[in-house]
């Protein structure tokens, strides 16, 4: 083999090799898959303690709306359910009980049921069952849950006055002490 022939077929491989990255490169940009259906490309991190709570808005069941950033001021525990849920159903009667001895401290609890997986009859069933007195919020959409990034139900997020999670529980079901201990440490923390 000759010496330009060898040369010929060296530059021969850079131009396939230049070619071959290009391509590669132009396949990367183009290509993308958007991280779930109808998602941002970039998503903003899941909900973490530490971290400001994300902000919604929501319909009650009897027709009102809450915003959460319109409760900074109070200590809020926001509780993801879905009335097919057994730990949900479980955990319940000890929300409603800490929200009757807490509600005159600044606390208020949110339930907030995934409707996109239930009935809006269903959910009423569930508020006459357990004789719910605590804001029931409607996830007509999933929209909270989506943004809140939920993997498994109940979850539950303790928020402290000025809006930061101080403490996320996921799955259940919590008991009456439990709920109970994290509203203390943030009633002392806020004072």
């Amino acid at each position: 083999m000759t010496e330009s022939a060898s040369s010929s077929r060296k530059r021969r491989w850079e131009i396939i090799m230049a070619l071959s990255l290009a391509a590669g490169i132009l396949w990367t940009m183009f290509s993308r898959v958007p991280s779930a259906i109808g998602a941002p490309l970039s998503v903003a991190p899941s909900p973490r303690e530490g971290f400001l709570a994300p902000d919604f808005t929501l319909d009650t069941l009897d027709g009102n709306k809450v915003t959460l950033s319109g409760l900074r001021g109070k200590i809020v525990v926001v509780n993801l359910w879905a009335t097919w849920c057994l730990p949900c159903r479980q955990e319940t009667p000890a929300l409603e009980k800490a929200y009757e001895q807490y509600k005159d401290s600044g606390v208020v609890i949110l339930g907030v049921d995934l409707t996109n997986q239930d009935l809006v009859s269903d959910v009423e069933s569930f508020v006459q069952e357990f004789k719910l007195t605590y804001p029931i919020l409607l996830d007509r959409d999933g929209s909270v849950g989506y943004q809140y990034q939920i993997k498994g139900i109940p979850t539950t997020f303790f928020i402290n006055r000025v809006g930061i999670i101080r403490t996320m529980v996921v799955g259940g079901p919590m008991s009456e002490t439990f709920i109970r201990s994290k509203i203390e440490a943030l009633l002392k923390e806020s004072q």
